[in-house]
């Protein structure tokens, strides 16, 4: 059995038809993250038990006769930001280590849970899930599945290292300036960050970081992403930003994929220097979007200058709201130290400046507007360089030069709320996955996917990682 052979729908078939059991599943989930998780360490904890007993629950649902649900047997792992019952939720800082096990799942969790997926684990994030380097003071780092020594990116890089290395075949994660994107492309996954409010959060506080972050699956073909997704979207009362179900189901759409007519690539957006292995690998993968038909119209300039400093206030000031009543705990002396740094910054910012970023985020959404008035989709690269070496501390390099912000392409989209998705590329001549980034305008879910896997069928690349091989 390898998760990252098989479809997520037929895993789940073969569960409910009794072809395979659902106990089998799990516990060879659970072999090959004792396998291979000491080289990786993707998971920050596993309860085996909890997780053979949910399946054996499926398993009696399916011998009965009933419908253990489109997800049926599927190990699922969830990323250590967000809640699932029976697990502390660490946001991979010290500062939230010790608190007791979560009570109840999230609503993505539980939606997931009720589509029959079993959960196995939690995943690593950086703290506070605020970077694109997936490492913190209490797990330390995840390593990536293609090269042991790189990084995963972030902030979902446990839950696509475990992914990638075929230990699951199905994790969560969340998007806030790129985080389902960037470690999708690092690990040579499709990945999708939902419009906002399509995947809902929930609970009696607001959203984490305003309406930056949007949570989804992690899964390595889109046809996967999409099959998860379908069980997640919808409203949800406590969700002031939940958008209604959609009127068919996003699987059934993907049966009809294309590429729109008109297409436009930004390869800098105006503002990126980007590496030359990544940008030959995005351009090859452009000449597969015109032979789908495809029309390629470039655009020098989408935004006129970088936006990361408002980002970073946005991101500054809601954790400031999140840790300040632990502020003074002995773990901050834990904390990420440039972390803790922006979020003492972040005290000296006034609303009349936070509203004047959101009134620039909603300035650089009319500038996409303007865009789409022409094209139906924006393509991009994913990241300006490669996932980097660990060793760089969460710095990338881009045509050799050491750079803090390699990330430069995905923040953009958190801002203006765009759907937005990344499909492998392909590989460097060294073997690194790069990602395409496709985004769409606003609540065109749909159109980003099928484009996403109309690419994706027409590349055809290899992404199962040398790691989680049988030979490995």
């Amino acid at each position: 059995m390898d998760f990252r052979r098989t479809s997520l729908a037929t895993l789940a078939r073969m569960v409910r038809t009794r072809e395979v059991a659902a106990r089998e599943v799990v516990a060879h989930a659970l072999h090959r993250i004792d396998e291979l998780d000491p080289r990786v360490r993707a998971f920050v904890a596993v309860d085996a038990d909890r997780a053979l007993e949910q399946a054996a629950a499926i398993d009696q649902i399916a011998a009965s006769g009933g419908d253990p649900g489109p997800l049926a047997g599927v190990p699922l792992a969830v990323k250590d930001n967000e809640d699932a019952a029976g697990y502390r939720t660490t946001h991979g800082s010290a500062l939230f280590a010790d608190d007791p096990p979560a009570v109840h799942d999230s609503a993505h969790v539980a939606r997931l849970r009720a589509a029959g997926a079993v959960v196995v684990g939690k995943t690593n994030l950086p703290e506070l899930a605020w970077t694109a380097h997936t490492a913190n003071a209490t797990f330390g780092a995840t390593h990536n599945p293609w090269h042991l020594d790189r990084s995963v990116g972030g902030s979902s890089g446990g839950s696509a290292a475990a992914v990638a290395a075929g230990m699951v075949p199905l994790a969560t994660g969340s998007d806030g300036g790129g985080s389902i994107r960037i470690p999708s492309a690092c690990c040579g996954l499709s990945g999708m960050k939902p419009s906002l409010g399509r995947v809902p959060s929930d609970g009696a506080d607001g959203a984490g970081w305003l309406f930056l972050s949007s949570k989804g699956p992690i899964a390595r073909r889109m046809e996967d992403v999409v099959t998860a997704l379908d069980a997640v979207v919808g409203p949800e009362p406590s969700d002031l930003r939940s958008l209604p179900r959609p009127d068919v189901s996003w699987r059934e759409a993907l049966h009809d994929p294309r590429v729109p007519v008109r297409v436009a690539w930004s390869p800098t957006l105006g503002y990126a220097e980007v590496d030359r292995e990544v940008l030959a690998v995005c351009e090859r993968a452009l000449g597969a979007l015109e032979e789908l038909g495809a029309e390629i119209i470039e655009v020098p300039t989408v935004f006129d200058s970088d936006p990361v400093g408002d980002w970073l206030t946005i991101v500054g000031v809601c954790t400031l709201r999140t840790v300040e009543p632990r502020w003074d705990a002995p773990a901050r002396e834990r904390m990420d130290p440039l972390l803790a740094a922006i979020v003492e910054s972040a005290r000296s910012v006034t609303a009349v400046e936070l509203v004047r970023i959101v009134d620039e985020c909603y300035r650089m959404n009319q500038r996409l507007v303007d865009l789409f008035r022409d094209t139906r989709l924006l393509v991009t690269p994913t990241t300006a360089g490669v996932a980097p070496p660990i060793e760089l501390g969460g710095a990338g390099v881009v045509n050799g030069v050491q750079t803090p912000n390699w990330v430069r392409f995905t923040y953009p989209f958190n801002m203006t709320r765009s759907p937005a998705a990344s499909v492998c590329a392909g590989l460097t001549p060294s073997g690194v996955p790069v990602g395409l980034q496709l985004v769409g305008p606003q609540h065109a879910d749909v159109a980003v996917l099928r484009a996403a896997a109309a690419l994706e069928a027409a590349l055809d690349v290899d992404t199962v990682a040398p790691i989680g091989s049988a030979e490995s």
